[in-house]
């Protein structure tokens, strides 16, 4: 009799335990609840998709290194059938360029036939107005590649085909006024734009509901700061960045690197849309960079494959994150502690937003602490939703306006940054670049140029999903999509006025 009531006792409380068990949720549960409540409102309907890609493996770029053995490495990923990123923005280039005939040259002899089959679904596209919005100027409609394989537009009057949309402090309240209501949301569209997006007033962030409205007073719209953009209209991409990637629709996987003949590996691989701040940070031959939040080095490593920085400064806030990118240097650069350590390549330890070396930096990229969307949801360990990181999590918004913000101030007169997350929320994204502006004028006397770069990224628009540009006020932004599954990724590109 003892032994049965011991049993019943024994399975009564395993039975409690178990579901004690199931009813404890995840890091990753609490974080996908917390983006189906947010992003749910913000991207409506679209949400369904971009929820599945963010669920899925997401897809890889291949960076070649050039202290390796980069021929040998190109052969075998174009024999696999990726595709060279380089070549594949030419051809888009020169199709763009003139009026829209395909141009076969050298640069895509081995490539011709996948490439051509990708941008024959270019044509399909419609074409999409441009930012600013509102504005009656016409965008201008051709692009042309120069010899250096850079992107310019064709222009008989260059008032007329570079627009630049300037607001002085007295009439920025009543381009907003005009903004606001001359932009209609489709439904379909949710309501993420910086002007329509209506925060909620509560998230789930535990089991129950946490009042977050310390979270959104960072998305204020209200402008009293002077305002400029200018439509980038010129893209380089660097002689000797070599990048590949398969096509749309296409899962291959690209090989494990290997060790090079020179003792270092043969490629680096990254999720696709890390590849775009560096990019368009347009770094030049002996100019001085600083990467503000490298770790884990995969960015800074792009920038060196550029073989254009003269001094890079790999910026990190711990010890241990300075060693990953040491271990990356390592792996990647020949003769990395010799020539390279503290020469050209520079470790500094601090936090990004207490550098004092002001104005000292060419381009600076500002790729900052977020809520790391992808990660959040399928990984536990260090997760930002953690019960116990809630308040970590609230004053994300604000370290990354005070690094942005800092990092106008490390800038050049003149120099570029780019700001970049790999969230989709609009707070971290178009929010934060808000106050960092509005702080930089009202406390620094700062004022920028908002490089809008929505004409450039049509090169790219065969490889990437990027957001409408009606919902995005001073960035761009890839778009987790299951055929292309890169990001998300969210970046802005800023120049400090003269």
């Amino acid at each position: 009799m003892l032994r049965v009531k011991s049993l019943v006792y024994l399975h009564t409380r395993l039975k409690s335990q178990r579901w004690a068990f199931k009813g404890k949720k995840t890091h990753t549960q609490r974080a996908l609840e917390s983006f189906d409540d947010f992003y749910g409102s913000v991207f409506g309907i679209r949400w369904k998709n971009i929820r599945a890609a963010l669920l899925t493996e997401h897809k890889y770029i291949a960076v070649v290194n050039n202290f390796g053995d980069p021929d040998k490495t190109c052969n075998g990923m174009e024999l696999s059938g990726a595709l060279n990123i380089k070549s594949l923005t030419k051809l888009v280039g020169d199709r763009l360029g003139h009026n829209n005939k395909l141009s076969k040259n050298g640069a895509s002899n081995t490539l011709d036939e996948n490439l051509l089959k990708i941008l024959s679904r270019q044509e399909e596209r419609e074409k999409y107005s441009l930012y600013p919005m509102g504005s009656q100027t016409e965008m201008p409609d051709q692009l042309q590649f120069k010899t250096e394989s850079c992107v310019e537009l064709q222009s008989s009057s260059e008032s007329e085909n570079n627009p630049k949309y300037i607001e002085s402090l007295e009439d920025a309240f009543e381009r907003d006024a005009q903004l606001a209501n001359s932009r209609l949301i489709d439904p379909q569209y949710g309501t993420g734009g910086l002007y329509e997006f209506i925060p909620a007033n509560k998230i789930k962030g535990m089991e129950d509901w946490i009042p977050e409205s310390d979270h959104y007073k960072y998305y204020s719209t209200y402008t009293d700061f002077p305002l400029k953009f200018e439509l980038e209209t010129e893209f380089c991409f660097p002689e000797n960045l070599k990048l590949y990637t398969y096509e749309v629709g296409n899962c291959s996987e690209f090989s494990a690197p290997k060790k090079c003949v020179t003792g270092v590996l043969s490629h680096y691989l990254l999720d696709g849309a890390s590849v775009l701040p560096p990019l368009f940070l347009d770094i030049k031959e002996g100019e001085r960079v600083l990467d503000a939040c490298a770790a884990p080095g995969g960015k800074s490593l792009i920038m060196l494959q550029t073989l254009f920085p003269d001094v890079l400064i790999c910026n990190d806030i711990q010890e241990s994150r300075l060693n990953r990118i040491r271990k990356v240097m390592q792996e990647y650069i020949f003769d990395y502690k010799e020539k390279w350590e503290n020469k050209r390549i520079v470790l500094n330890q601090c936090d990004a937003k207490y550098m004092d070396n002001y104005e000292s930096f060419d381009k600076i990229l500002v790729d900052v602490p977020c809520t790391t969307d992808r990660h959040s949801l399928t990984v536990n360990d260090n997760n930002i939703f953690k019960s116990t990181r809630i308040k970590e999590r609230l004053r994300i918004p604000e370290l990354q306006a005070d690094i942005l913000l800092n990092c106008l101030r490390l800038l050049k007169p003149g120099g570029s940054l780019i700001y970049s997350t790999c969230s989709l929320s609009p707070v971290q994204n178009d929010g934060v670049v808000h106050m960092a502006l509005q702080k930089a004028f009202n406390e620094h006397g700062i004022t920028t140029t908002v490089k809008d770069l929505s004409y450039i990224i049509r090169l790219f628009e065969d490889i990437f999903r990027f957001e409408y540009p009606k919902v995005l006020k001073y960035g761009q932004m890839v778009l987790p999509y299951l055929p292309a599954n890169y990001g998300p990724m969210y970046f802005c590109k800023l120049t400090k006025n003269m």
